[in-house]
């Protein structure tokens, strides 16, 4: 099978809901208001893409690059990013929904998830260093043996992060923010 390849075109309110399409490369493409829900894309490229205000929650991702992929104001519930290639993943999140995803052994430095919620997210052994969480949700996220060294996490809440688990050097975290690195502990703030 060729490799079909899109450069340079926008796809708005397109369907892929429950479609199965593999070979294809998107090259600094934009899709918006697309419906990706349950449908798989292995196999594929997608390289300084953007998806604006897209659905694409339980998408399959099966040895699909992703490199500087964008998405703002999208559903992202349940995908298994872990599926990705590791070559080149780059993904950041702005104002999306991307609960009970997996990011399991990604490498992902420099990430930003910016007013996005990832609840129940597994982060474990991920490298997360220096990236951002601004005004994140992180409640019932997993961390075990994930590198948060230099993590900015000053604006995040509801995480639990075990420090003798994870590394989080020279991570930034508020003083409220404190609670949730000693939450094994049950310990009660006032």
């Amino acid at each position: 099978m060729d490799l079909i390849i899109h450069d340079d075109k926008t796809f708005e309110s397109i369907t892929y809901a429950g479609k199965v399409i593999s070979g294809r490369e998107f090259q600094n493409c934009t899709f918006k208001n697309c419906d990706f829900s349950n449908s798989e894309f292995s196999h594929s490229k997608f390289l300084d893409c953007t998806f604006d205000g897209c659905n694409l929650s339980m998408m399959k991702f099966h040895g699909t690059t992703l490199n500087n992929a964008i998405f703002r104001g999208c559903k992202v519930l349940g995908v298994n990013f872990n599926e990705c290639q590791d070559f080149l993943f780059g993904v950041s999140f702005d104002s999306c929904m991307a609960d009970y995803s997996s990011f399991y052994g990604k490498k992902m430095s420099k990430t930003q998830f910016i007013r996005t919620t990832l609840k129940d997210v597994n982060f474990n052994r991920t490298n997360l260093s220096n990236a951002l969480f601004d005004q994140t949700d992180l409640s019932g996220a997993v961390f075990d043996e994930t590198n948060l060294t230099s993590a900015n996490l000053v604006t995040a809440f509801n995480f639990s992060i075990d420090p003798e688990l994870n590394t989080i050097k020279r991570a930034s975290f508020s003083t409220s923010g404190l609670a949730g690195l000693l939450s094994k502990y049950n310990i009660k703030t006032v």
